[in-house]
This record gives structure tokens, sequence and C-alpha cells, in this order.
């Protein structure tokens, strides 16, 4: 039943180039969307709090601050409305789901940023 459930996957798998990502990173979403029949990109930049799932059912939720509010949305990493995705930050958190973020704002809200290495060639 299993191997059966791995080609059904195996075939549902969109085949989606996006770059590797996980909770308490910075990305940004670039989003479709449709008016009438023009159709426009809307950037979403947030942390990442949570991904689900794999394959074809993968979804990644994203939170931002607007106005001091709170907002929070969630993508389907197979949707055909993403664009692309840029990892703006990488964040070093000790769990998988960040759900503690919600109740928090400002600088207790804040998430260590993963510090690149940079080799002088000298």
């Amino acid at each position: 039943m299993s191997l059966l459930l791995d080609f059904v996957k195996k075939q549902l798998n969109p085949g989606h180039k996006h770059p590797k990502f996980k909770a308490g990173d910075t990305v940004t979403v670039s989003y479709k969307i449709k008016e009438g029949d023009k159709e426009r990109i809307q950037q979403f930049t947030g942390v990442v709090i949570q991904c689900k799932n794999e394959a074809a059912t993968a979804s990644f939720t994203v939170r931002k601050m607007s106005n001091g509010i709170g907002v929070e949305r969630i993508f389907p990493i197979a949707s055909p409305f993403i664009d692309k995705i840029e990892v703006n930050k990488v964040g070093i958190v000790r769990r998988a789901k960040l759900f503690y973020l919600r109740e928090r704002t400002g600088k207790s809200a804040r998430i260590r940023e993963k510090v690149q290495n940079k080799k002088d060639n000298k």
C-alpha cells in the first residue's frame, strides 16, 4: 500500500523549484493576484512560523506585522499563483512551529539570525 501511495505522490509532485527554507526564516513570497482581467504580483514578506506535510500537499505559514496587527497567510507550495520565493534571512530557532510569536511583539518577537562567514582570499 505504501508503494502505491509513494507512486501517486510522485505523480502529483509539480516539481516547482523553490529554495529550501524552514521555520524561523524570513521569506518574501511573490504571489500572483487576478483583479478582473488584470494580473499583478503582490509581495508578502514575513517569518515562516510553520511548514506542513510533504510533496503535493505541502504548505507553509508566513506571519508579518502590518500597522501593529499580526497578519498570517498560508501558502500551498504547489500553488500555481506563487511566482517565486526568496529567503531573506535564515533564522536560528529550536522549534518546528513558532506559534509563540503570536503573543509577542517588538524585541521579544525577534529571531536570531544565522551569520554567514565570508572567507578572505588572502
